[in-house]
């Protein structure tokens, strides 16, 4: 049985985390469910995707079970393997929103951040507990978390902010919005919606600008936004969409 549903809403493709029993602890299973999910048509069609979390929680991170007793070369393995879904989720071209409910700890978390956007309802606890087992965020979490708030913040709340809840989360600038319980999911979904009327292929450079310019030098960033625009200025997308536009100025339109 299959540790990730998906579902299309529109044109938007949602990928449930479906471990409820154990608060969708990330075990290899369900991160290797993920990785073929990302992969499945209703997915790969879709202009935006949403990722959730089934019964209570989004997920209460890594499975603790399978964090035991790993020798560096079986860590080594498991980032080359399972654990490379993070990136996956991150290099994904359509935009990407976390619904975020309940719990979303430690691993559960860095998957958050590797979507482009979050939602949280109020329900949501947030935290990193990985320095008080002696270990770091290493998903990509420490390096999504850094560029996202900064350096001072991203060590407050790695270092001294056990968990901490949606509204914390709001003012720190790691989610979006925050909704009343068990809206985040209709929320998200809303939000991918619209992202998904954008011009695909303008959107996808976009993030990927967005994500290179952020430890690019300015000489650099400048010129990868500029060598962007010179690509999509040229293509049928953007003629279609300049069109569209002109043809809604001219009827008096926004």
């Amino acid at each position: 049985m299959a540790l990730v549903r998906i579902r299309r809403e529109g044109r938007v493709a949602v990928l449930t985390l479906d471990r409820p029993e154990k608060l969708n602890a990330l075990s290899t299973a369900l991160e290797r469910d993920l990785a073929l999910a990302l992969e499945a048509e209703e997915v790969r069609s879709a202009g935006g995707v949403v990722l959730a979390g089934a019964g209570r929680a989004f997920s209460a991170g890594a499975d603790v079970h399978e964090l035991r007793d790993q020798t560096p070369e079986a860590i080594w393995s498991y980032y080359r393997e399972t654990g490379a879904v993070y990136e996956r989720v991150a290099a994904l071209p359509q935009p990407t929103v976390a619904a975020v409910h309940g719990y979303c700890l430690g691993g559960g978390l860095e998957l958050a951040l590797a979507c482009d956007l979050r939602v949280a309802d109020e329900t949501a606890v947030f935290g990193f507990p990985e320095v008080g087992l002696g270990i770091l965020p290493s998903s990509g979490g420490t390096v999504r978390l850094v560029r996202a708030v900064g350096p001072a913040r991203a060590k407050e709340l790695l270092l001294l902010r056990d968990r901490f809840d949606a509204r914390a989360a709001e003012r720190a600038g790691l989610v979006s919005a925050v909704v009343p319980a068990g809206e985040a999911e209709t929320r998200a979904i809303e939000m991918a919606s619209r992202l998904a009327e954008l011009p695909p292929l303008a959107a996808a450079v976009t993030k990927a600008a967005v994500d290179a310019v952020a430890t690019a030098s300015h000489e650099a960033a400048l010129l990868i936004e500029r060598l962007a625009y010179g690509m999509l200025a040229g293509t049928e997308e953007h003629e279609r969409a300049t069109a569209a536009f002109e043809d809604r100025q001219s009827r008096g339109g926004g």
